[in-house]
């Protein structure tokens, strides 16, 4: 059975049991506390802790889902993977759990030709939390189990919750038995791989505090509404239907897996090492693949950090198995064919995920050629000192490079030079110490959105903003350091939840609204408006008079100048983005944005800088657009409708079935856009574009000011302008030949300065010679210049020291101050003969001990080196340290 069958089986199975069918949420998680989508209860959150009311009484999806936080364990047992998929049915308040075990055993074991998925139910085995009789008696009742075949095990395994005070509950879990030719027997209590957990139904009934850890909480009550949370692992479920050993083998990964060893002249299942390796790319491109077409871009930070390193472990894993060259373009559309069948919009965005992902690859080539030459001038070190490669330097590569461990050890052993690996992990330790600490402290600043529930049990916040910039409403509630309160004071800072609002919260790429709530006897200056839980707006403000009280009268008050400088920055952000497709092609996808009034910013897919008559191109058509006065029309309709007009739904976005739709001309700009607008184009005043800058391997940014600021910004261009010419003396049309001749000049003398500054550095040779002494069986110059015109001469003429002393062991060590911002940097040039290289003295020695005194750092090769450092009052100090150390 594949895999697309087994998930149109499980919706159609729960539709047709009253379940709305919920379609998979992004991988990019909605939850402030997480990366990505790590399960399939994750989008239903809010309903299960009743922080938001459920729009249905029950539901079901199929969720995409990525977990990194095992990584290492991919390819090495048959469970873990980073993308998978959850089956879940939920029910809010609704049926419990006499429904939800019936349920799973009917469709576990009901035959394949009357719809089920046809699991023998010889095969099954079921846990129950220890004290969970009533779950028990339900299994006897509705599956034909034997008593033996349903085992009762602790908290630490069937208990679920999320770790914090909140809801939670007994869970039941189901495993499918693989077979005595898998392992022990004595059912899922023996932790063996022999049983599978396919299927996990959450029993959500109960209230905890004072949680300790997972096993030590109180249960203060039973919850008002008991929910349902279940969830089947396709993957699992697939492999085992599908008679293979692993989920690497199932229809939607296997064709990777066997692409890659095809390239790699492999045979999978020949050795175990490059087993291993081969699921990692199976797994690890179908990941890349999913996060790509959910709107993630390889960055070195957050979400776009991992999808990096999925890739990088592709092309490390294809390195390990031989393949040098580029991989991607014959493994992703592999990937694509593969799961196209349930996700359609990885064969219709293919174009930019194939762009994404090969720009990516030839990045992390370049850069392992880099690393390369680090890691071959630290093993040639290490075998001159018959050492180790140090773990300062494997933790660089890896670090900085992104260079693999495994890869430095490889290359390294062929080398037959060893790596230390303990400083390298100790380094490491070091990291993921300071990350979980970093990413502790972030999570205690998040408030608690428990505050929240109460509120948005209330109904949602209607914004009004569209129509009113002044609305009259009430206040509903007022939280003050994260707990509610009945009033907030004059000079206290307080969140104000109200029944609708004029205020834009921020959103969609566009900031919160400035403006000021008012009511009887009291203002509040705004000074922020987020959305901290889907539907509920909340308004950060600080009162200026009197006091603000529950139920209050309370009326919102937009300024209209920010919203009009906004809404013109938010419809210049669609405007440039129609121009850059226009000139760069459909290709041009935004993906990030961020407007206020004044200003806006566009991230945008495309791979090369943007050339200055490209800028200027898109800049004169956005113009030509607010000149044209294009009517700005919005409209609302059903999201398939929206997609039918044509209308751009952007990588990383969510939408709900009922979306609005902003035109811009026409089918000329058509977006899907929640923001405020202008009424027509020429609102919008004009454009300016001030930059253009890369965010990545496959991004560019362009920045622009909008209205009255781009006015500001040409008025202080010409402002320029007018002082040059006035100061130059030419008109306006000769200012730029004008200013290229004066800095040809510029260069010329600069140039004769330095020739001159050299010549007479070098007239220094005969005296520097004269001076030199035998210091520990060398002829040594140690000299110290005081200010020269660049390390370059001063280098130069140590060189020609050097060669004047080439017949004989001999050493030149020079020092001077070259220019530098802020002032003069100490240099310290050391060179040295073959013959004062044989007693060994090394030119790098002598550059890096002088740099220390500087305080700084230097070294180079045993024949020429440099260092440098920060207080050139210690120049004699360090030619006296080199001078105590040639002479020991």
């Amino acid at each position: 059975m594949q895999t697309a069958e087994i998930h149109r089986r499980w919706l159609d199975f729960f539709e047709r049991r009253g379940h709305t069918v919920v379609p998979s949420a992004s991988l990019v998680s909605d939850d402030p506390s997480l990366m990505f989508t790590v399960a399939g209860m994750v989008p239903f959150v809010p309903y299960l802790s009743g922080l938001v009311p459920a729009p249905y009484p029950r539901a079901t999806s199929v969720q995409k889902c990525i977990r990194t936080n095992d990584i290492e364990e991919v390819g090495k047992t048959p469970r873990h993977g980073t993308f998978f998929q959850m089956c879940g049915n939920f029910s809010f308040g609704d049926y419990f759990k006499e429904e939800a075990i019936r349920f799973a055993w009917e469709l576990l074991t009901t035959s394949e030709d009357e719809g089920g998925l046809g699991f023998s139910p010889d095969d099954l085995w079921v846990t129950v939390y220890e004290d969970d009789d009533e779950a028990i008696e339900l299994w006897k009742q509705h599956s034909t189990l034997p008593e033996e075949r349903i085992q009762r095990l602790g908290m630490d395994t069937n208990y679920w919750s999320t770790g914090q005070p909140g809801p939670a509950g007994p869970c039941s879990e189901i495993f499918f038995d693989r077979g005595p030719e898998y392992g022990v027997d004595g059912g899922p209590a023996t932790d063996d791989d022999r049983y599978v957990e396919i299927w996990n139904l959450v029993f959500m009934q109960y209230q905890i505090t004072d949680v300790k850890s997972k096993t030590d909480f109180t249960i203060v009550g039973e919850l008002p509404n008991k929910n349902i949370d279940t969830g089947m692992g396709l993957e699992r479920v697939a492999f085992i239907k599908q008679g293979v050993d692993n989920m690497y083998e199932i229809d939607q990964v296997r064709p990777v897996l066997d692409r890659a060893a095809e390239l790699a002249g492999k045979t999978y299942g020949a050795d175990h090492e490059d087993d291993v390796r081969l699921r990692v790319i199976a797994d690890h491109v179908r990941s890349g693949l999913m996060l790509i077409a959910d709107g993630v871009t390889p960055s070195n930070e957050g979400r776009g950090y991992i999808l990096r390193r999925l890739l990088r472990r592709v092309i490390r894993s294809m390195r390990l198995l031989g393949v040098d060259g580029p991989s991607f373009a014959e493994l992703f559309p592999v990937s694509r064919d593969a799961m196209q069948a349930a996700y359609p919009e990885v064969a219709r965005d293919f174009d930019f995920i194939s762009r994404t992902a090969y720009a990516e690859e030839r990045a992390f080539l370049r850069t392992l050629a880099s690393g390369s030459q680090t890691l071959d001038t630290a093993i040639e070190a290490a075998k001159a000192a018959e050492t180790t490669v140090s773990g300062d330097t494997a933790f660089l590569l890896h670090d900085t490079y992104g260079f693999p461990i495994e890869l430095t050890l490889e290359i390294a052993e062929e080398a037959g030079v060893p790596v230390d690996r303990d400083v390298f992990a100790s380094l490491m330790q070091e990291q993921r110490d300071r990350a979980k600490a970093d990413a502790k402290a972030k999570k205690g600043q998040r408030a608690d959105l428990s505050v929240y529930k109460e509120l948005r049990g209330l109904g949602e916040t209607a914004f009004v903003g569209y129509d009113e910039f002044d609305h009259e409403s009430r206040v509903l509630g007022i939280v003050v350091d994260g707990a509610p309160v009945q009033a907030a004071q004059e000079g206290q800072v307080a969140e104000l939840v109200l029944a609708e609002t004029s205020l834009w919260a921020e959103s969609g790429g566009q900031d919160a609204d400035q403006g000021v709530i008012v009511g009887d006897g009291f203002e509040a200056e705004v000074l922020d408006v987020q959305k901290p839980v889907p539907g509920l707006i909340v308004h950060t403000v600080r009162v200026t008079v009197g006091t603000v009280a529950l139920d209050a009268r309370a009326e919102t008050r937009v300024d209209r100048d920010y919203r009009r400088g906004a809404a013109q920055a938010h419809s210049g952000t669609h405007v440039v983005h129609a121009a850059l497709r226009e000139v760069l092609g459909p290709n041009a996808h935004q993906a990030g944005s961020y407007n206020k009034a004044g200003y806006l910013r566009l991230d945008f897919t495309h791979g090369d800088a943007l050339s200055s008559e490209t800028k200027s191109e898109i800049e004169e058509i956005s113009n030509l657009a607010i000149r044209s006065d294009y009517e700005v029309v919005t409209r609302e309709m059903a999201l398939d409708e929206a997609k039918a007009l044509g209308a751009m739904a952007l990588f990383g976005e969510k939408y709900g079935d009922r979306v609005r739709v902003v035109d811009i001309g026409g089918p000329w700009s058509r977006e899907l856009c929640a923001g405020t607008h202008v009424a027509s184009s020429s609102e919008i005043g004009m454009i300016s574009l001030i930059s253009e800058s890369s965010v990545g391997s496959t991004n560019r940014r362009v920045e622009s000011l909008v209205g009255i600021e781009a006015f500001r910004n040409f008025a202080a261009e010409r402002a320029i302008v007018q002082q040059l010419t006035s100061g130059l003396k030419v008109p306006r049309t000769e200012l730029v030949t004008k200013v290229q001749d004066l800095g040809a000049q510029l260069r010329a003398a600069e140039k004769k300065i330095a020739a001159l500054e050299a010549e007479k550095l070098s007239q220094r040779a005969p005296e520097l010679l004269a001076a030199a002494q035998e210091i520990g069986g060398v002829r040594a110059v140690l000299g110290s210049l005081g200010t020269v015109g660049s390390a370059d001469d001063l280098r130069g003429l140590a060189l020609r020291l050097r060669d004047r002393l080439s017949a004989e062991a001999g050493v030149v060590v020079l020092a001077g101050e070259v220019p530098a911002d802020g002032g003069g940097k100490p240099v310290v040039i050391a060179a040295t003969t073959e013959a004062a290289r044989d007693r060994g003295v090394r030119a790098g020695d002598l550059a890096k001990l002088g740099a220390q005194v500087l305080g700084g750092g230097g070294g180079g090769k045993p024949d020429l080196a440099q260092g440098g450092g920060a207080d050139a009052s210690k120049i004699d100090d360090a030619l006296a340290e080199i001078r105590r150390s040639l002479a020991g």
